[in-house]
This record gives C-alpha cells, sequence and structure tokens, in this order.
C-alpha cells in the first residue's frame, strides 16, 4: 500500500518559519520525482516546489528565495523548509510522488496534507 504522509504544518506569524516532512512507503522513492504542493481555500491548486530523482529542483516565484526542499533516501522522506513565512503562503500542503516534464508534474500518489496556517 502506498502511503504519503505529511507533518510540521501549523499556526505561525509572518516572518516565521515551519519545516514540512513527507514519509513515503509502498513505491520506489528513490526512482520517483517528489513535488510539494499547496491549496488555500477559494484558490487553485498550486506547484510549490520539486525535487527531482536526479537532484534537480524547481521552486515556483512565489516562493523563490524563502523555500528549499530536500530529500533524504535513508528515511523515504522530503522536506520543505518554509522561511520568511507570509499570510499568503496559508493552505493545504500535500506532497506527491510522479514524474516531472517540461511542462509540469505528473502525481501518481499524493498525501493527505498538513495545515499551514501564516498570521499578520
Amino acid at each position: 500500500e502506498v502511503q504519503l504522509v505529511e507533518s510540521g504544518g501549523g499556526s505561525v506569524q509572518a516572518g516565521g518559519s515551519l519545516r514540512l516532512s513527507c514519509t513515503a512507503s509502498g513505491f520506489t522513492f528513490d526512482d520517483s520525482d517528489m513535488a510539494w504542493y499547496r491549496q488555500a481555500p477559494g484558490n487553485e491548486c498550486e506547484l510549490v516546489s520539486t525535487f527531482s530523482s536526479d537532484g534537480s529542483t524547481y521552486y515556483a516565484d512565489s516562493v523563490k528565495g524563502r523555500v528549499t526542499i530536500s530529500q533524504d533516501n535513508t528515511k523515504n522522506t522530503v522536506y520543505l523548509q518554509m522561511n520568511s513565512l507570509k499570510p499568503e503562503d496559508t493552505g493545504m500542503y500535500s506532497c506527491a510522488a510522479g514524474r516531472i516534464y517540461s511542462w509540469g508534474f505528473v502525481t501518481d500518489y499524493r498525501g493527505q496534507g498538513t495545515q499551514v496556517t501564516v498570521s499578520s
């Protein structure tokens, strides 16, 4: 059974930091590209960041310079370090496993998400 379990969300004030974690099981983690999505109420789901199996990364313009994605293959875990958080970063953050293409990310599996709330 495939599982993606996120943790690390919470409520912080603007300017604060959070580190999200996503632990995977049930598939070959090393061969998968990983991604973090977020969705705020009333907004479309946004691809925040990706970490490809070759180690390359992608960041949405909205988070570039404030967010770092990393991965520990020994723990089957992908992380999202978020600094200088803004109220507009509020949303449900979920991780996904799939494949990166030049035109986007195709999701094979996705977790339930962890809520991030940033107050001003």
